[in-house]
């Protein structure tokens, strides 16, 4: 089969500082490079040059495809042909310098007062029918941990028990690229938490495979992406995505005065340009703010 020649299972397998959902994504974003070039008669990577790439990007932009997704599958290539040269799988890497439209152009959304009030400070929903009432404070957690701590979602699910320290008030946390940081928890997480692993755990750990897992689904499986999605579809006013309460989190943290790279630790970002975002979010709200208040604006 031609497609054994592209080596994909290695290239992927190679990924192992990378976050699983960046994996998925760019072995998505390569079978679906290596469809294209097939049909073009192009049958491993070393038919490929700089000019296949530029007309590949050409052909994603007349499809109609988002610039971010272009970025993405342009940084997807990028590594793939990077670690094929460094394995001798092509002599020269045709993705060198290859420039892709900039991702950027949307700010985060920002939940407003009404709309985490709502989440946060109002009593759950009562448990209906197909429900157990053993999720109350796990829900509770969930959001506060979101909100509270920054935290990403799929870093909320692959906590472990004993990665929390509830008297200290902290969870560690394993981030992108398996780098690991403390983030505090405020007292109304603390105290969820605590409630959730006293009352309400127990009933729902069954899986063996994840008996060290901090939050299960009613299945009795470790939380996932989708779970924590409907518990803010039943909690939340309006359709919240799980990152928007990070992005909230951020940008908070900045309107309350927090030093940038204080906000980067907190998140687990790498670079402080992906913090930057941030800056801009409250500069937009200051300005929206003003022309919304101010008498003369």
């Amino acid at each position: 089969m031609a497609r054994v020649a592209w080596c994909l299972d290695e290239f992927t397998a190679s990924l192992t500082a990378a976050a699983p959902a960046t994996v998925s994504a760019y072995r998505r974003d390569l079978e679906a490079f290596i469809v294209w070039a097939e049909r073009g008669g192009l049958d491993g990577p070393e038919q490929v040059g700089r000019l296949t790439l530029r007309r590949y990007l050409a052909y994603l932009g007349t499809r109609g495809y988002a610039r971010r997704t272009m970025a993405r599958r342009a940084a997807a290539l990028r590594a793939y042909f990077a670690w094929a040269r460094r394995t001798a799988r092509v002599g020269t890497d045709p993705s060198a310098g290859l420039s892709s439209p900039s991702g950027g152009g949307r700010l985060p959304r920002v939940l407003t007062p009404a709309e985490l009030s709502h989440l946060l400070d109002q009593p759950p929903p009562d448990a209906g029918e197909g429900r157990r009432p053993a999720t109350r404070w796990r829900d509770q957690a969930v959001v506060e941990l979101l909100y509270g701590s920054g935290l990403r979602v799929a870093e909320l699910c692959g906590l472990d028990l004993g990665d929390l320290d509830l008297r200290g008030g902290t969870v560690t946390v394993w981030g992108k690229g398996s780098k690991q940081r403390q983030v505090p928890m405020h007292e109304g997480c603390v105290r969820a938490l605590e409630l959730w692993v006293r009352e309400e755990r127990h009933l729902l750990a069954r899986d063996p495979e994840a008996a060290e897992a901090l939050f299960y689904n009613l299945r009795g499986r470790r939380l996932g992406p989708r779970d924590v999605r409907r518990i803010l579809d039943r909690r939340a006013q309006s359709p919240t995505h799980p990152h928007a309460l990070r992005h909230t989190f951020a940008t908070h943290l900045l309107d309350g005065g927090a030093d940038l790279r204080v906000v980067q630790e907190l998140l687990g970002h790498a670079s402080l340009g992906t913090t930057q975002v941030y800056t801009h979010v409250s500069k937009d709200r200051l300005v929206r703010e003003h022309g919304r208040t101010h008498p003369r604006a």
